[in-house]
């Protein structure tokens, strides 16, 4: 049976990569915003929703998280980690003067990770924001007469016969991105391609008022239970300054006595809780990524 896969498009993306390394042969589509791929999901013109949670240079992708948390009940089922390798890319009728040109187009992460070669080899050349490493490489390729390049994988010049005109442009050789894998009811999705990895948690834990320790205590809860916590972050509840919620990562699945029972015992400190996801987690070994 194929499912509907959605995913931040178009063709080219990182997340494109993500899910061929989690996906078969089924249906997928590209969609513009994050918001409209949740979106999608919600209404049930997809099945699952694949999109960037956070990456290891620029940290927490927060139009993902805050529309999860905010708007949809959607729930993360899977996750994938992929290698990221950026390249500077142009049109081929500009591969003998690439170094003349006058504007690069990408993602605003995609622009960050290449702070060094930017700054140090293009300083003549403006940087332009868009909504996707793939559709910077789809605006380079739709327009030969502009003197512009793309900063994105080698996927995406394949998709829209770019020339790579400079490997591997990206700060850092470390750098990977969590992608997630979005459904309507909680349920886990495990690859046929990848192996599992391990297990995550998620949590979004609300503390009932700004009182010394608040946090102490919530940490605690897990602390003395030896279960593992891999992330924490503050995000701001958008009711007021100061006002915040956290997100929490334990490495480990939902489990029938500890995580529930630290979820009680916050809950009884007037916390709030939601269970944003139990699923596995997988590593691209990014073989395909080699250009």
């Amino acid at each position: 049976m194929a499912y509907k896969i959605g995913y931040l498009g178009p063709k080219g993306t990182f997340t494109k990569i993500a899910v061929d390394a989690i996906f078969n042969g089924d249906e997928k589509k590209g969609y513009t915003t994050i918001p409209e791929c949740m979106d999608a999901v919600e209404q049930e013109e997809i099945k699952y929703a694949v999109l960037p949670l956070e990456n290891a240079i620029e940290g927490t992708v927060n139009l993902t998280l805050d529309y999860l948390i905010e708007k949809k009940p959607l729930k993360i089922i899977s996750e994938v980690i992929v290698p990221i390798r950026q390249h500077l890319m142009v049109h081929p009728s500009h591969v003998k003067d690439w170094k003349n040109i006058e504007v690069i187009h990408s993602h605003p992460h995609a622009i960050a990770q290449c702070h060094h070669f930017l700054h140090e080899d293009m300083k003549q050349v403006r940087t332009e924001s868009v909504s996707s490493t793939g559709a910077a490489a789809k605006y380079v390729s739709e327009h030969p007469e502009l003197k512009v390049g793309a900063i994105a994988n080698h996927l995406a010049a394949e998709e829209y016969g770019l020339s790579i005109v400079k490997k591997d442009i990206h700060d850092f050789t470390n750098n990977h991105t969590r992608f997630v894998v979005l459904h309507k009811y909680a349920s886990e999705l495990f690859s046929k391609k990848l192996e599992v990895k391990g297990y995550k948690t998620t949590l979004m834990i609300t503390l009932p008022s700004d009182h010394p320790g608040a946090l102490h205590q919530v940490l605690s809860a897990f602390a003395w239970r030896k279960v593992n916590l891999s992330k924490i972050e503050s995000r701001p509840m958008k009711t007021g300054l100061g006002n915040y919620f956290f997100l929490i990562d334990i490495e480990q699945k939902m489990d029938d006595v500890l995580i529930p029972n630290a979820i009680a015992e916050l809950e009884s400190l007037g916390c709030s809780v939601e269970v944003l996801g139990s699923y596995p987690y997988f590593l691209f070994n990014g073989l395909s990524l080699q250009v």
